[in-house]
């Protein structure tokens, strides 16, 4: 089987397509364990939101949970 550019191109095009939605959801979950919360009952529900509803969770906390993080100043 020969596989053409054209067709390469088109499946690097589809995963990136379909990676987008995905990438805020990681960065989400990743910022989530990197930082603090005010209760570990908050970290944990953001951890469960992000999880368990794949891309309105990691777009809810982007907007709403990034908030609520414990700012440490020097």
């Amino acid at each position: 089987m020969i596989v053409s550019e054209q067709m390469v191109l088109n499946i690097l095009i589809w995963l990136i397509i379909l990676a987008i939605p995905i990438i805020p959801n990681l960065w989400s979950i990743w910022h989530i364990f990197k930082n603090d919360f005010p209760t570990p009952q908050d970290k944990m529900m953001w951890v469960l939101i992000a999880t368990f509803l794949p891309v309105i969770g990691g777009i809810l906390y982007i907007f709403w949970g990034r908030r609520k993080i414990i700012k440490y100043t020097d």
